[in-house]
């Protein structure tokens, strides 16, 4: 799962407009950035083996950030900080903090069986990774309807409908690339370009909400 995660934030801009897009992108790939920067480290690991159906990735040491527990602990932490440093209303935090754990959700989907239910306990996963065809069909697919419900808001603006359109294309079009491309042995590499990915995206998302009559309506609303 890639840029599947990122029909969670789609998704929850539309249930709650309050909350910012930046921070709903981001967090449909905390638990990666944090990935990134551990495997960075050597904290966590990862193998390349081209054998694999699907996927190359042999993701078989990512207790800190893929586990059951460590994904709890990442969602609570986005609704903790988005609660108190960003200031955002419950409900919105709430929703942050979901979109946080729908990575763990998603990628128990594909994943094969690497995502720990308990620290040194049983990993799990479903492995849809083993069957490409059917994987990016998900991922699109949940990426479009996630797309088509956050349109919707936007359409009452033209611009604000365009710019939705344009970020929303950015990813289809990333995720046709991540599939062509060359598997990269270098895991310090490999960490770098997905962090760099995230960050890209997320700061799109944050020039792409600026100024929406969505997020301008929903300030003028009680906070509760």
């Amino acid at each position: 799962m890639f840029v599947g995660h990122y029909s969670a934030s789609l998704a929850a801009k539309a249930i709650e407009p309050r909350a910012p897009l930046w921070t709903l992108v981001a967090g449909a790939q905390l638990l990666d950035i944090g990935w990134s920067v551990l495997v960075m480290g050597g904290v966590e690991k990862l193998r390349i083996d081209e054998s694999l159906p699907g996927s190359p990735f042999d993701l078989y040491d990512m207790p800190w950030t893929h586990s059951l527990p460590a994904a709890i602990l990442w969602s609570l932490a986005a609704l903790a900080l988005a609660r108190w440093l960003l200031k955002l209303p419950m409900r919105a935090a709430v929703i942050i903090g979901l979109v946080v754990f729908s990575h763990w959700a998603l990628d128990f989907l594909v994943h094969r069986q690497d995502l720990l239910l308990w620290f040194g306990g049983e990993k799990v996963g479903l492995g849809w990774w083993n069957y490409p065809v059917p994987e990016q069909a998900l991922e699109i697919g949940l990426l479009g309807l996630a797309g088509m419900a956050w349109a919707w808001t936007r359409a009452r603006d033209r611009m604000g409908l365009f710019a939705a359109l344009t970020f929303f294309a950015a990813l289809v079009v990333l995720q046709i690339v991540v599939m062509f491309l060359p598997p990269n042995e270098n895991t310090f590499q490999i960490g770098m370009n997905a962090l760099a990915v995230y960050l890209v995206f997320a700061g799109l998302a944050w020039v792409v909400d600026r100024g929406a009559p969505v997020a301008k309506a929903a300030k003028g609303r009680r906070r509760r």
